[in-house]
């Protein structure tokens, strides 16, 4: 079993920056392929970007390649998201989620846990 807790969203100006964190349970974290999503209103759930368990492996989504970026920290139980130069569509609901085996996925589905997520909103 394995809890997700998202931080660092928040409301920034269209060209800022955030940082998102998303803080695993338990002791075998390292053994979770981890996800990005998220979600805007009235839209579905979209992949963002992907880790595998090792962190070697690494995919981000065309929308935001160039200003996302995926990393972990297996030490701290802990994947981040980085996203610079931020656009007014960049806002939404994003969502981290865990996959039990080594290659993250971009579809949603074949995730195992997820997140409560954390809004951002980009402001133009």
């Amino acid at each position: 079993q394995v809890q997700l807790v998202e931080s660092g969203g928040g409301l920034v100006q269209a060209g800022g920056s955030l940082r998102l964190s998303c803080a695993a349970s338990g002791r075998t974290f390292s053994s979770y392929a981890m996800g990005w999503f998220r979600q805007a209103p009235g839209k579905e759930r979209e992949f963002v970007a992907g880790i595998s368990f090792s962190g070697v492996s690494r995919d981000i989504a065309d929308s935001v390649k160039g200003r996302f970026t995926i990393s972990r920290n297996n030490a701290k139980n802990t994947v981040y998201l980085e996203m610079n130069s931020l656009k007014p569509e960049d806002t939404a609901v994003y969502y981290c989620a865990a996959r039990s085996t080594y290659l993250h996925s971009s579809n949603s589905n074949k995730y195992d846990y997820w997140g409560q997520g954390t809004q951002v909103t980009v402001s133009s």
